[in-house]
């Protein structure tokens, strides 16, 4: 029997595992508990799960390329980069714009990041962790986004960044910030880790800054247990997100790859001699911040869910703002941000 025949076997095996292991579950009102998060998955994520273990290709492979070509094409972005967590996420978007080579457009220690003062943490903690200067704005309750009056007077002479998230999903004021981002020259990160599917004036969040992340964690969109992804549509921040998910390495050659750019030992890098292998050049301070692909096995599953999935939460979020909308004078309720549709 040849291994074709048997990794078939195995795979059909697997999915008459997940019929029995996992049969449907009728929901009766009144009895059924309501999870207020978790996994969503079927026969198609667990087959693809086993079929990557069945490589042993543990690291990153061919399903994460996968992933990252299939989800770059769903926002119309060039790059899509994965990672092993959406706040991991956050740490690398932030910390490429530290990198030497944006010239005078390097955040350093010191520089200000304006964020909000009601967020998650790991929206703030890289900020921190590369010793820059978090400026909290306040929020808006209706929306729990940035309150935009307050944006203006926050800028200063060392402001180079504005960091914050659409909140559950929640666009925040995309023309406000961008506008001011222009106008001061500063580099927009959006976290996008709640929002995925969300739009604002039909385009979706995540394709408006200069960097955006994702976060793949069961109560988000779509899940790979653990794993983030950073958005750009910025062949250079590309290279830079790379590098500092990469251990700081300047080469861009793929893990067990060599000499893709036919130059290997023809670079000239700081005081190092002419011709210092360059696949072992270490131009920044990095970390290893890739996953794996069997998550990422899971993810390109997900994928051929996440229309549906979108469907369902801005369902969702309209059935349970029309029930409780009756009670509103016990509840400050939520409302979408103008122009924007929340997912």
């Amino acid at each position: 029997m040849t291994v074709a025949v048997l990794r078939r076997r195995i795979l059909d095996l697997v999915a008459g595992y997940y019929k029995t292991a996992w049969p449907e579950k009728h929901f009766v009102p009144g009895e059924s508990p309501v999870p207020v998060a978790g996994r969503v998955f079927d026969a198609d994520d667990l087959v693809n799960l086993i079929d990557a273990s069945l490589d042993f290709w543990l690291t990153t492979g061919r399903f994460a390329e996968d992933f990252e070509r299939q989800f770059a094409r769903f926002f119309g972005l060039r790059h899509a980069l994965l990672c092993n967590s959406g706040s991991s996420a956050n740490l690398l978007a932030l910390s490429s714009l530290t990198s030497p080579k944006l010239g005078e457009r390097q955040l350093m220690p010191g520089d200000e990041v304006i964020t909000v003062a009601a967020g998650f943490p790991t929206t703030v903690n890289p900020i921190l962790q590369n010793r820059l200067v978090p400026v909290f704005l306040d929020i808006d309750l209706d929306t729990y986004n940035v309150d935009v009056r307050y944006l203006e007077e926050a800028i200063g002479p060392r402001t180079k960044a504005i960091m914050m998230a659409h909140t559950l999903g929640n666009p925040f004021n995309l023309d406000a910030v961008t506008e001011l981002a222009r106008r001061h020259h500063l580099w927009v990160i959006e976290d996008d880790c709640d929002g995925l599917g969300s739009r604002y004036r039909g385009r979706l969040t995540g394709t408006f800054g200069d960097l955006a992340t994702v976060s793949f964690y069961p109560a988000h969109h779509i899940t790979m247990g653990e794993g983030g992804c950073v958005l750009t549509n910025s062949p250079r921040l590309k290279v830079l997100v790379e590098s500092f998910r990469d251990w700081g390495r300047d080469c861009w050659c793929d893990p067990g790859k060599e000499n893709t750019c036919g130059e290997r030992f023809d670079w000239q890098l700081g005081d190092l001699p002419y011709g210092y292998d360059h696949k072992y050049i270490y131009s920044h301070i990095g970390y290893n911040l890739k996953l794996t692909d069997l998550q990422a096995a899971v993810g390109v599953a997900q994928l051929g869910k996440l229309p549906r999935f979108i469907e369902v939460r801005k369902r969702n979020w309209q059935m349970l703002y029309k029930g409780l909308k009756q009670h509103e004078e016990f509840f400050a309720l939520p409302k979408a941000t103008p122009h924007g549709d929340p997912s």
